[in-house]
């Protein structure tokens, strides 16, 4: 990767290390509020409107999108769908897309002592999607300030996406409703508890996996338990089918694909002495290679009906289509890597691992190039084992200027090499 200064942004811009004390308090503010007020996917009618009315007292046009939750908001640029902005030869220059997700998880905040601890029963960010919003809107605030003050290079767009946790993702409706177009690049971040508030984490190709929902349902005459051997012994078919199906699975794909069955739900009978007449499983499919998940769901069905016609079991499978792994570009993660180096030094950005999560983040890449960083958000020091999508998850939320910083130094970044 090439290595630039921080000469090489406009040095004297406001740039994102020179926040001001008062936009630091209102974004930690602004996602606190976020926090204790989170909505499920495709729900986010609160969230959305708190948004809109920050950008539009910036003095910025925000546009919802036609379900009524998410936006974009242009800066540098007409708000007209296609763009605009003047590249080589006069035509109109991509831009830069900033993407954050604004949906919360359907579990309860289990935080205790925390005074922005969610107030809705059952709801709670629990994946940092407060934390995702509040940094592309305090860069968008930042951006908007130097584009009024001639100091923006290119256009960038703010893509607020609503229902990321919704399979097979907000990401799908939001680019037919267009929020790709006049977009050449897109970036974004992903909370990471296991990385230091201060640090991102950066990858090459694949950083997340694909992830897909599995629902099985198994029937058969049933009977009493005394005759298994005149009925079809359901609990003995499910049994199997949850043990067998992921053992034939990791025999029929190459083991580097990472193709996983996992069950989360299984379901059958009501008394001791009687054999059921339904069963239903209920899990996910992950797989860590492209080629791999775009063969899963036929290697799935093939897999579940041997083992359920083995056991006389009629099955019924509903394979629904997830989000296919994350694929980072080379050249955008080497913007998102100069950038951040040019904030806060070499020592900012460690490699990472891919994950066996699922990120809708991948549908935007099956148009366009584009990046994303793990935002470290653990507190330095800290020796705690929080994870996503448990209730007791927060952030360290120095980690909001971070993202900030991020998202400014890259589009000030690619807006000189455009």
């Amino acid at each position: 990767m090439s290595r630039e200064s921080e000469a090489d942004l406009p040095g004297e811009a406001p740039l994102p290390g020179e926040l001001s004390e008062a936009l630091c308090a209102e974004l930690i503010a602004f996602r606190r509020d976020l926090h204790m007020h989170p909505e499920l996917g495709n729900q986010e009618f609160r969230t959305t409107a708190a948004i809109r009315a920050r950008l539009e007292a910036a003095g910025l046009e925000p546009r919802v999108l036609p379900g009524g939750t998410g936006l974009t908001c242009d800066i540098g640029t007409a708000t007209g769908p296609k763009g605009g902005g003047a590249g080589k030869g006069g035509a109109p220059r991509p831009m830069l897309a900033l993407r954050a997700d604004i949906d919360a998880l359907p579990i309860p905040d289990a935080k205790a002592g925390v005074a922005y601890r969610s107030t809705v029963p059952d709801r709670a960010h629990a994946c940092g999607h407060d934390v995702h919003t509040t940094t592309v809107l305090g860069a968008g605030l930042v951006l908007a300030a130097l584009h009024r003050e001639g100091r923006l290079a290119a256009p960038v767009r703010l893509l607020f996406q609503p229902a990321e946790e919704v399979l097979p993702g907000g990401a799908a409706d939001a680019i037919v409703a267009g929020v790709l177009d006049g977009v050449g690049r897109i970036i974004a971040v992903h909370c990471d508890p296991r990385v230091d508030a201060g640090r991102i984490g950066l990858r090459t190709g694949a950083i997340t996996s694909a992830c897909d929902r599995l629902e099985v349902a198994l029937d058969g005459p049933g009977g009493h338990t005394a005759r298994p051997h005149l009925t079809t012994d359901l609990v003995t078919a499910v049994a199997r089918v949850a043990a067998d199906v992921p053992a034939l699975l990791a025999r029929r794909v190459d083991a580097r694909a990472g193709l996983a069955l996992t069950w989360g739900r299984i379901e059958s009978g009501h008394a001791c002495n009687v054999i059921p007449m339904h069963a239903e499983l209920a899990g996910t499919v992950r797989c860590l290679d492209l080629a791999a998940w775009r063969d899963a769901p036929d290697l799935v069905h093939a897999a579940i009906d041997e083992v359920a016609t083995l056991h006389g079991a009629k099955s019924e499978i509903n394979y629904v289509r997830g989000v296919p792994p994350v694929v980072n570009d080379p050249a955008i993660t080497e913007l998102l890597h100069d950038a951040m180096t040019a904030r806060r030094g070499a020592f900012s950005v460690e490699d990472t691992e891919q994950s066996l999560g699922g990120e809708d983040f991948s549908w935007y890449l099956e148009h366009v190039p584009g990046a994303m960083a793990r935002l470290g958000v653990r507190t330095p020091g800290s020796h705690a084992r929080l994870d996503l999508h448990r209730g007791d998850f927060d952030a360290d939320e120095a980690a909001i200027k971070v993202g900030v910083e991020l998202f400014t130094a890259a589009a000030l970044l690619d807006g000189n090499r455009s």
